[in-house]
């Protein structure tokens, strides 16, 4: 017998719904619907909680080649998370350039000042950088929040979105000839390119 039908037979034989063994699990019905279904399988937290709540072993539960596709996906998830929780912290950096002396104050000032002190760009320029870098960390805030969630689909969009902001930060800021800001934008863009593709090779 699969765990699905088995996780079935186990809240029948109390006459419980779905929504009641999902409140007694501290889960989602939407999850005890996807494990009832065959959709996929509970994590090792929760195989523990269903084990304990009807007083079975988690090997009558669930097979060992079950167990090991469990551990797999806990692996992937802590791996994930792990990767969003750094990329936002590597998005929030940036709040930095608000106000550190990177940015350029013109041919006639050639030594570095922080943004908003900066007279040699203008009005607008400035306030494209400031809503550049502000669009960043708040990326990088969200990006954390959601990591503590069981959330993959989000995370990944996260992860993307921060890519591309990068892409365009470290872009803009060569091309509008401020180099400072952009190799730190570029060196963020690389870390983050590394970070995830290290935490690829480990799944």
């Amino acid at each position: 017998m699969e765990f699905n039908e088995k996780l079935q037979e186990l809240r029948k034989s109390r006459s419980m719904t779905q929504e009641e063994l999902a409140e007694a699990l501290f889960v989602s019905r939407t999850a005890i619907s996807k494990w009832e279904s065959g959709r996929g399988y509970p994590n090792l937290d929760s195989l523990k909680e269903i084990s304990k709540f009807f007083s079975v072993s988690i090997d009558e539960l669930i097979c060992s080649e079950e167990i090991i596709s469990v551990a797999e996906d806990d692996k992937k998830e802590c791996i994930d998370k792990y990767v969003s929780l750094i990329c936002g912290v590597l998005d929030i950096l940036p709040v930095l350039l608000l106000f550190m002396p990177v940015f350029g104050n013109g041919t006639d000032s050639p030594s570095s000042v922080s943004l908003f002190v900066s007279s040699g760009l203008s009005s607008w320029i400035r306030a494209a950088f400031a809503v550049l870098i502000c669009v960043t960390v708040l990326n990088g805030i969200f990006g954390i929040i959601i990591s503590h969630f069981d959330k993959p689909v989000l995370n990944r969009y996260i992860l993307i979105v921060g890519m591309v902001i990068s892409v365009a930060g470290a872009s803009v800021f060569i091309l509008t000839r401020q180099p400072y800001a952009g190799i730190i934008f570029l060196a963020i863009l690389v870390m983050k390119g590394l970070l995830i593709g290290k935490g690829r090779k480990l799944l």
